[in-house]
């Protein structure tokens, strides 16, 4: 097994259950807080992308064909094995991505274990059922098979879950992948499963890890032939493609796109518990997630003294480099990124929004920003700025912030605080995949239903919801008794 540490040579694709290299050249992967080289990953190829697919489909029947007890045992020793490696992994997460020692326990202690545990589960899950035939003598049979191969594309903000999220179940429901990470974050978002699953037993060919750009080696598999599901976690945009493309290849979509959630504070709030949700709602791992809080609708007798304690403590937090465990917010992912959240905050307040607190940045920190004075139309709160941005957005009535907040394409998540049935009420009024009640979106439990309405995705995550999706049925009827036949 690969040494989980930054030094190991991460130099490489995972395929057939071989390191290899490629053609195309190479990626340099930077640790966003210092700007230093961690390593160099092959840009992989088409060609690179038809070799992991060829691995796949060899591989696929015959894990498949494996007892359901031993594709669980290979799930379970790899949630063994990240409990033992968790300290290397996680240093291995904060360099790469950025992520706080916070956000990294979050996910390797709690969520990447979620659902490794839940998808154990899945081999002795896939059940059949029975229906009584219309045709005399006849029995009708409907069982679950694996989809064949699944080709997997995640993004760089949650890299190790996003990806464990949609491995763990495809493999221990007898499927073979091909996972594409993002270019950022390649070790954490593929190698390190890679290494694991290998160390867990897993045959070779079954998880096979391309590394390279989008266009290179993410849209190949996308519009493979073999791709018999494609999932796909990140921006709508990209999503709408990766979904003409699968579908072009009659390959089904999954897909969990980009969020515009609002966080609407109703004048019955218990004002301390919604500063509590809405200040971690917003700049856990510096906003970079696609279920944190993009917009706070605020009733207007509670807006200036929200406005104020959340600006007050987001004054307080501590930025810097995330080795630092005292560290609160480190830095976004890369300069692409951080230019689009500066020139949306820039140009919210070119029309009239207020900075409170922060409004700057210095390399890829970005300040924990609070302003006022916003509208839903300002550039901070129409799109899904990704990043340490608190945009406030006033209400009169309630009427007023339903409209604000199903005003966008997007429907992923959000939050309601209130006196409870009031809270519930709006909720169920707001056009998203999931809402939490006196709580804030960020949430993800593996055996709940997770996705997006509208241009936030198709399908749904975990449980029961991802178990279908990653598998087809199969209608099987015996004739038992001899049939007359009209012909």
């Amino acid at each position: 097994m690969a040494s989980f540490t930054i030094d190991s040579d991460w130099n490489y694709s995972f395929v057939d259950g071989q390191r290899v290299g490629s053609d195309g050249g190479s990626i340099s992967v930077e640790n966003p807080a210092t700007g230093e080289p961690i390593t160099e990953v092959p840009a992989g190829t088409p060609a690179d992308v038809d070799a992991a697919f060829d691995a796949a489909v060899s591989a696929q029947a015959e894990w498949a064909a494996t007892p359901p007890q031993e594709r669980a045992h290979v799930v379970q020793t790899v949630l063994h094995l990240l409990d033992e490696h968790e300290d290397e992994l996680a240093e291995l997460l904060v360099r790469e991505s950025g992520s706080t020692r916070m956000k990294a326990g979050l996910e390797l202690g709690e969520l990447a274990p979620g659902i490794l545990a839940e998808a154990a589960s899945f081999p002795t899950r896939m059940t059949g059922e029975t229906y009584e035939s219309v045709i005399p003598g006849k029995e009708n049979e409907v069982i679950r098979e694996p989809a064949g191969v699944v080709g997997i594309i995640t993004p760089w903000n949650v890299p190790f879950h996003l990806s464990m999220r949609a491995v763990a179940p495809a493999i221990a429901l007898g499927n073979a992948v091909v996972l594409k990470p993002a270019e950022d974050t390649p070790i954490m978002g593929g190698l390190a499963i890679a290494e694991l699953f290998a160390a867990a037993g897993l045959p070779d060919g079954v998880l096979n890890v391309v590394t390279g750009y989008g266009q290179d080696a993410g849209a190949p598999l996308s519009e493979h032939p073999d791709a018999d599901v494609v999932s796909f976690t990140g921006s709508t945009a990209v999503g709408k493609e990766v979904a003409k493309s699968a579908v072009d290849s009659l390959a089904f979509p999954a897909l969990e796109l980009g969020g515009n959630n609002a966080h609407v504070v109703l004048e019955s709030a218990d004002l301390d518990r919604a500063v509590d949700a809405g200040f971690f709602g917003s700049f856990m791992h510096q906003g970079q997630i696609c279920i944190s809080i993009n917009r706070h609708l605020v009733h207007e007798s509670r807006y200036g003294e929200y406005v104020a304690r959340i600006a007050d403590r987001a004054g307080d937090l501590v930025v810097g480099d995330p080795m630092d465990p005292e560290t609160d917010i480190g830095p976004v992912i890369n300069e692409s990124q951080r230019d689009k959240i500066v020139s949306f905050v820039e140009e919210s307040v070119d029309r009239g929004a207020t900075v409170e607190t922060g409004g700057g940045h210095e390399d890829l920190f970005v300040e924990p920003t609070v302003l006022s004075g916003v509208d839903p139309e300002m550039p901070a709160a129409c799109n899904e700025h990704f990043g340490p941005v608190v945009p406030v957005i006033p209400f009169g009535t309630t009427d007023e912030a339903v409209a604000i907040a199903n005003d966008t394409d997007m429907g992923l998540s959000g939050s309601v605080h209130g006196e409870r049935a009031a809270a519930r009420d709006v909720a169920k009024r707001i056009d998203t995949g999931m809402i939490h009640v006196n709580d804030q979106p960020i949430n993800d439990e593996p055996h709940v239903p997770f996705g997006g309405t509208k241009h936030s995705g198709l399908g749904r995550y975990n449980g029961e919801e991802i178990l279908e999706e990653f598998t087809e049925q199969k209608w099987i009827s015996v004739q038992h008794e001899p049939r007359e036949y009209p012909l």
